[in-house]
Formats: structure tokens, sequence, C-alpha cells
């Protein structure tokens, strides 16, 4: 267990850190979007590194490093620009800071520094995936095809949304085709399953230390639904689109599709 709680605390210290850092950027800034980014680049180098220094079968750990390295390619590369081409400021930020006030420099950056704790988690999840014993096999494979078919959803759900907004056509209405007509967050969806890779990798009944694998989807849910990812959105989306989105919000799920395709 040592060899997995040890990753995960350098990953904690790393991540204080580029946290600390994101914070003092946006702040500079004055744009809350950097955490994201900073978050996506950071995590990726730290997980990256706690796969490689957990003692197991060298090729699996460089699988699984590779896997996080590709995750925080595809999420960055889309993220970084779409903060940096901003002129204003991203609306689930812009809403932190009418809401804390004087308050948000102190609490924004206890915000930024719970994603340091957030990446700690999946840490252990991602070192438990690293230290299975053995060398790869069927599983391993198979968790390949689990994690390349989410982020290739996770893309094709940015890209039609990237399409929609960039019709002018589009103005002011609810992007509810393709993917978005059976769940309202279709790009979390498959955000959160690019993270049951590791579960695939690892989980064994038999090996108490496995479990640890179920952190890592489990915290990427509770923050996409709970924390950083539907709620303020939702709530922007509210204010902008109004009765739209409400009627959007009847017809579609949430997150999980219900495989009852809107209208």
């Amino acid at each position: 267990m040592g060899s997995i709680l040890l990753p995960a605390l350098a990953a904690l210290l790393l991540m204080s850190a580029v946290m600390t850092a994101a914070w003092a950027y946006g702040r500079r800034r004055r744009n809350g979007g950097w955490t994201d980014v900073f978050w996506t680049w950071g995590s990726g180098a730290a997980l990256a590194l706690a796969a490689l220094v957990t003692p197991g079968d060298t090729g699996r750990g460089l699988l699984v490093a590779g896997l996080v390295v590709l995750w925080s390619l595809r999420l960055g590369a889309y993220l970084t620009p779409r903060v940096a081409g901003r002129e204003d400021e991203d609306p689930r930020y812009a809403r932190f800071r009418q809401e804390w006030g004087a308050a948000y420099p102190r609490r924004m950056l206890q915000f930024a520094l719970s994603q340091a704790v957030a990446t700690a988690l999946l840490a252990l999840s991602v070192a438990a995936a690293a230290g299975r014993p053995g060398p790869l096999g069927l599983r391993d494979g198979l968790a390949v095809v689990v994690f390349l078919a989410a982020l290739a959803g996770e893309a094709v759900a940015d890209a039609q949304m990237r399409r929609f907004r960039a019709d002018p056509a589009n103005r002011g209405m609810v992007m509810d085709r393709g993917l978005w007509a059976w769940s309202r967050h279709p790009n979390y969806v498959f955000e959160w399953a690019v993270w049951l890779a590791y579960p695939v990798i690892a989980l064994d009944p038999g090996r108490p230390a496995s479990w640890l694998t179920l952190i890592a989807p489990a915290v990427m849910y509770l923050l996409l639904t709970r924390v950083s990812g539907v709620p303020p959105l939702e709530e922007a989306m509210l204010r902008s689109r109004g009765e739209a989105y409400r009627d959007y919000q009847r017809r579609v799920p949430v997150f999980f599709p219900t495989f009852r395709r809107s209208a």
C-alpha cells in the first residue's frame, strides 16, 4: 500500500504548487478559466510520474503513464486556446467572482487547491493500476479500447459543440443535436468514462489495493456533476438561454443517457 500512497503524496505536493501558480496567473489575467488549463497539464505530468515511479511491471507503468499523457494532451489542447482566446471570463468563474465578492481571491485559492487534492486521489487509482503485478495482458488491451473510445466520444462531442457555436444562425439557441440530444453534457460523460480504464486494468476483489482504482471514476463523477462541471454551467445556461434551456432540461437527461432521444 505504501508504494501507492507515496506517488499520491508526491502528486499532491506537485499539484499544490501548480494550482497556487494557476490561482496567481488567473488573478493577474482576471480569468479563472486558467485554473482548468493549469489543472489539466499539471495533472497529466503528476499522474504520469505517479505511474512511472510505482513499483511493478515496467510495461504496465509505461502504458498507464501513456494513457494519462494522452488524456492531458487532448483536453489541454482543447482548453488552452479556448481560454486564451476569450475576451471575457468563463461564465462559471465569472459567477464565482460575482457571488464571492471581496472574498473571491481567498475562496478561489481554496478552490484551486481543492483540485490538487482531486489529482492526488486520481493518483491513487493510477498508481494502483500501474502497480498491478504480472505482465501486460488482455485486460490491459481492453482498458486501452475503453480509454480510446471514451476519448474519441469526448472529441466528437466537443467538435459538435464547436461547429454549432461557429454558425451565426445558432446564436442564442441551445445545442440539442448529435450527442447533445442524448445527454446535456455528453463531453462530461465521456470524460468520466476515460477513468474507467484503470479499474479495467487492475480491479481484483482478491487484491485490496486494486479497489483504489475505483476512486478515479468516483472522483471525476463528483467533480463533473456536483462541483466544477454541471452545476455552474447549467446556471450560466439558464441565465443566457432561459426558457429554451429549461425545455432542454425537461427533454434530455443531465448526464447518463436514457436512450430515449429527444425529439
